[in-house]
């Protein structure tokens, strides 16, 4: 007969999962917001700052896949696919968990990968399309100019002397000339801009990646916890 202690874990471990699939789809939502928000500036960016968001798109599909075995264990209260669930979330525990202390390294020290990407970028803004319709992109859409101000484009010689991307002047069309005396110039730098951009996210992912993380903990403990007593009343 079962014992009232395991039923109560066979439900709530049931209702912990309906609610685990649901934060697989949190998660899955939070990583698609980091790649949607810091993705189309991804020219000037390291892999490292996307590559955490798409292994938590990742997990979250994972997630909710593993959130039905959970709930066909409990219902079922079979002894394996309990262990079998115990042992994913425990995998997908620790790789959220390292998604969230990656971000938060990176936050730390991808400033200077930034700037150097933006410097050796905009050095080749006459030479490649590619930079060009990527600074282009960033400064109409942040409404910035330059990496630190649009000092930066006349000190680096791009174009012609006072002369500025037509994109760091408010309005400007292509192929309109945009001078660094001009009223419309962004004032702002990109770097801030992109920086700040980049740790917003950052943040969106430590916190959905290890704000999860702990929750699975219980997930793990209640499933070895009804794993063992089903042992036990099939022992008896």
């Amino acid at each position: 007969m079962k014992t009232c202690g395991m039923s109560a874990i066979k439900y709530i471990l049931f209702i912990f999962n309906l609610i685990f699939a649901i934060s697989g789809v949190a998660i899955i939502a939070a990583g698609g917001i980091v790649l949607a928000d810091v993705g189309e500036f991804n020219h000037f960016m390291d892999g490292k700052i996307l590559a955490p968001a798409v292994v938590l798109i990742v997990a979250g599909a994972i997630v909710f896949i593993i959130a039905f075995l959970g709930c066909y264990g409990a219902i079922k209260e079979n002894y394996v696919l309990l262990l079998a669930f115990a042992g994913a979330l425990l995998i997908i525990f620790i790789i959220e968990l390292a998604v969230g202390i990656a971000a938060a390294v990176f936050r730390n020290s991808f400033s200077d990968v930034m700037k150097e990407s933006l410097r050796y970028s905009m050095n080749n803004y006459t030479k490649s399309q590619a930079d060009k319709v990527a600074w282009d992109d960033v400064q109409m859409k942040l409404k910035c100019c330059g990496i630190d101000s649009a000092k930066d484009w006349i000190e680096a010689g791009v174009l012609d002397a006072s002369v500025l991307p037509y994109s760091c002047c408010r309005g400007a069309e292509e192929n309109t000339q945009c001078l660094e005396s001009n009223a419309e110039v962004y004032t702002e730098g990109c770097y801030m801009e992109l920086k700040l951009r980049v740790e917003n996210n950052a943040r969106v992912l430590i916190g959905v990646g290890i704000g999860i993380a702990f929750v699975e903990v219980a997930g793990i403990v209640l499933a070895c916890c009804l794993a063992m007593a089903v042992k036990k009343e099939g022992e008896k």
